[in-house]
């Protein structure tokens, strides 16, 4: 069976490879402290049923303890080392099973295997923390190797951390106006796509959340990053098929060469 990819909004993401259901950042909230869901509705019940759940790292955008909480009982759920220590709320979810990884570590479930990768972005439970828990990507290798970058800046050597493979699922914007160190825009993500060479692309992170009361500033960088990233990876990375999917769409990219 193909593997086949379907965006929720934000970070969060369904991969079913070889019959098991990965979910990605889950996140299924309207509302979240000062963002408000503007695109798309939340999720429906079908997007929290998972084999496993991954989280990238530890901002609130990311790491949802409410989303969490939605997800069916005994679930596998994979975090940054230190997560539990840094966010209370995990402890309480008893009815998950949370593992802690770091970069190298390799969990398997029903064959599949998922590999932590590292990710250049800031790690910590904002607005305050320490640096404990990194953050991490994730590659997801059944019939296909998926990359999840999770949020993360552009790095040298981001080809050999990651390794090949045959879908990346990269971010490309934000929630705000502005995107600080360790993110990557429409731009970046192109170059990142160049680096990586997979089979097929999906744009992540975009075109979901943005603050309440700010609409009419910069709304290019709410609207425009899915199709900015579509262009340039045209120039870029020509031979990468790049899907840009509407909240709630799949697809099942090839993936071999």
């Amino acid at each position: 069976m193909p593997v086949e990819i379907t965006w929720w909004g934000h970070a969060t993401c369904t991969v079913e490879d070889s019959g098991v259901r990965v979910l990605t950042d889950p996140l299924f909230a309207r509302r979240l402290a000062h963002l408000r869901r503007r695109r798309g509705a939340v999720p429906p019940a079908v997007a929290r049923r998972a084999d496993l759940a991954l989280v990238s790292h530890l901002h609130a955008d990311h790491l949802h303890p409410p989303s969490l909480a939605a997800l069916a009982p005994g679930t596998r759920l994979l975090v940054p080392r230190g997560a539990r220590r840094a966010v209370p709320a995990l402890r309480r979810l008893r009815q998950l099973r949370i593992e802690e990884v770091a970069p190298g570590d390799e969990t398997v479930v029903d064959g599949l295997r998922v590999r932590a990768v590292p990710a250049r972005h800031d790690g910590r439970r904002l607005p305050v923390g320490p640096h404990r828990s990194p953050a991490l990507g994730f590659v997801i290798e059944g019939e296909a190797r998926t990359y999840f970058a999770g949020d993360t800046g552009l790095f040298e050597e981001m080809a050999a951390e990651v390794g090949p493979v045959d879908v990346a699922l990269l971010p490309v914007g934000g929630w705000g106006p502005y995107l600080g160190e360790g993110h990557l825009d429409a731009g970046r993500a192109a170059e990142a796509l160049a680096r990586l060479d997979p089979r097929s692309a999906v744009p992540v992170h975009y075109g979901t959340y943005w603050p309440i009361g700010m609409d009419a500033v910069r709304p290019h960088e709410f609207h425009a990053p899915g199709d900015e990233f579509v262009r340039r990876a045209a120039v870029l990375a020509p031979k990468v098929a790049v899907h840009r999917l509407g909240h709630g769409e799949s697809v099942r990219p090839e993936a071999g060469r």
